[in-house]
């Protein structure tokens, strides 16, 4: 049995992992572009997130609960805001069991420094044969969505 767990946003992530915690896979958040009053934007795809979940048919999906970011301006709230609910629906269509973890409980858990470099190096000391998949500086949602997996299977048992 799989789980998927998600840190939302177009730079986040989704990682597949086994019940008994081991990182199967990781995806970089499925985006595609359109046109908003003529300037080119990204946003979470639906239909490719679908696929993907689908190929790996997690038993649950666990979503960070995200509130709002401290700078952030109504059209980057929005827009965070719609992906959030494209990952609600997708998990909803596919029948999936949907929970959701703020950043502080998941980080406390894990044992992950508040900042986006410490979720990388987190990750990296947890899933040492995935090290590669964290090195970049913007990788930090594959970081998190790791972690908020590794959270997901001790609070599973």
């Amino acid at each position: 049995m799989t789980i998927a767990t998600i840190d939302p946003g177009n730079s986040g992530a989704i990682a597949i992992l086994s019940d008994a915690g081991d990182l199967i896979e990781i995806f970089d958040m499925p985006t595609v572009a359109v046109t908003v009053a003529k300037k080119q934007r990204n946003i979470v795809s639906a239909p490719l997130l679908a696929t993907m979940l689908r190929a790996h048919d997690p038993a649950e999906i666990w979503l960070e609960k995200v509130s709002t970011r401290p700078g952030e301006g109504a059209v980057g709230a929005f827009a965070f805001g719609r992906g959030v609910g494209v990952i609600e629906g997708v998990a909803a269509a596919l029948g999936k069991p949907l929970s959701t973890v703020t950043p502080a409980v998941w980080k406390k858990a894990t044992g992950c420094p508040a900042d986006k470099g410490g979720a990388r190096a987190r990750a990296m000391q947890l899933f040492p044969t995935a090290a590669d998949q964290f090195k970049r500086v913007k990788d930090d949602g594959r970081a998190e969505a790791a972690l908020i997996g590794a959270y997901a299977c001790r609070a599973r048992k």
